[in-house]
């Protein structure tokens, strides 16, 4: 693919693993059950882009352009990838796996977690205000080193923020 801007477009099945699509510009386009991992994102810029069903193990979008960075991921597999000190307020990720993934020092404020494994996520002086959990597991996020403010939990989920005192909480 071609270094360049991609606007309005959609891209569907592609393999982009390992390609180095730093400093390509995307704006109101669509990846559908595309394979990204490990793809070098250095610079490039994300503008309202949509992922469903896409393969997106390792990213580090924390290299990204910051300027207008928005997206929204639907079932995509996100294990390992890193959103170190981003901006992305009310992102959505909705039945997603985020494993071992870093959130830490992002800004997450509105953003929804809907069904997603966040299995040793880390959520380290993360803004969580108003970020909605209700629906995800095997998160373990510390009230008093993140920001929680209006932030949703369920009572099932609400273990996962207690894990720090190693106490056994039965159901």
């Amino acid at each position: 693919m071609t270094k360049g801007e991609y606007e309005n477009c959609t891209f569907n099945s592609c393999n982009f693993s390992d390609n180095d699509l730093s400093e390509f510009k995307f704006t109101d386009c669509t990846f559908n059950g595309c394979n990204l991992s490990l793809a070098k994102l250095n610079k490039t810029a994300f503008r309202d882009i949509k992922f469903k069903d896409c393969k997106m193990l390792g990213l580090r979008f924390d290299t990204c352009n910051e300027f207008g960075l928005s997206f929204s991921f639907d079932g995509c597999q996100l294990n390992h990838s890193s959103f170190y000190k981003t901006k992305i307020k009310k992102t959505v990720f909705k039945n997603s796996q985020l494993q071992e993934t870093d959130f830490a020092e992002a800004d997450l404020t509105s953003s929804v977690f809907d069904n997603c494994n966040l299995t040793q996520a880390v959520f380290d002086h993360t803004i969580l205000e108003k970020t909605d959990f209700r629906t995800s597991y095997n998160y373990s996020i510390d009230p008093e080193i993140n920001r929680i403010k209006k932030a949703k939990f369920s009572i099932l989920g609400i273990s996962g923020l207690l894990d720090k005192y190693d106490i056994d909480i039965e159901k």
